[in-house]
């Protein structure tokens, strides 16, 4: 696969690039981009969706089990999305394979290339539908059948849009007076600009600080991996599918 580097393609990209950079947002344009952005689109949808599923499906003639749903997908999004953040996105196995650098590529690698830009903070549908689902639909539905099946799933929809939100916050040019914002935006910001060996967390940081990888800023060294993961001038050589993609050298 060869990257398209026509005139029309960059144009496209720049275009893109100046639309969805957080660093020219203030917090009034950034709610309007981000609830006409399409996926977010989709999540309010598909939450919509799901409540009237658990509605239609019985979820109101057992309540504890509703409840009980809802709290057990609260509990685990922060749990899944820790494990997927430090051992699958920050791994270092899926850019050594032809076929997953693309998804690595996507999904988080230029992230950190570029943590500003919008159109690539957010995970493609594609990944991010499925990962939902398999997080939340099984033990909702161990808990009270297909009515506590789509209440999780609700609940994690709902999530991922309000941690979207705050995930663009942290990226946003902006600095929150409200002390728990202020406090999860150092706490990213050190993951992206001090060390990405911590602070897995995007609004719940309580896996972090159980397994001992929540950090300040002052309180680790800077990473010179900060910005390319892992994936340097060494590793593009070995396994280049990635530097192909993305037409250029992995920035440090």
């Amino acid at each position: 696969m060869t990257k398209d580097t026509s005139p029309a393609a960059l144009e496209r990209i720049r275009e893109a690039a100046l639309r969805y950079d957080l660093g020219r947002m203030d917090m009034k344009r950034l709610t309007v981009v981000y609830f006409t952005y399409p996926a977010v689109l989709v999540y309010l949808a598909l939450s919509a969706a799901t409540i009237w599923g658990a509605v239609a499906t019985g979820a109101g003639a057992q309540p504890i089990r509703t409840l009980a749903a809802f709290v057990a997908a609260q509990v685990l999004y922060p749990v899944v999305w820790y494990c997927l953040h430090r051992w699958v996105l920050h791994g270092r196995w899926l850019y050594r394979m032809k076929w997953s650098a693309t998804l690595w590529k996507r999904i988080h690698y230029d992230h950190h290339q570029q943590p500003n830009r919008m159109d690539v903070l957010f995970g493609s549908l594609t990944n991010t539908l499925p990962t939902i689902s398999l997080a939340t639909v099984p033990v909702g539905y161990l808990i009270g059948g297909w009515s506590a099946a789509f209440t999780a799933l609700a609940t994690g929809l709902l999530m991922t849009c309000f941690y979207e939100f705050c995930h663009c916050i942290q990226h946003l040019n902006y600095i929150p007076k409200n002390k728990w914002l202020a406090r999860i935006k150092v706490l990213h910001m050190a993951h992206h600009f001090h060390n990405e060996n911590g602070n897995y967390g995007i609004i719940t940081f309580w896996p972090d600080k159980l397994l001992g990888t929540e950090y300040g800023p002052k309180e680790r060294p800077r990473s010179p991996t900060v910005f390319n993961l892992g994936y340097d001038g060494e590793e593009a050589e070995r396994y280049p599918w990635v530097a192909e993609l993305s037409g250029d050298t992995p920035r440090r």
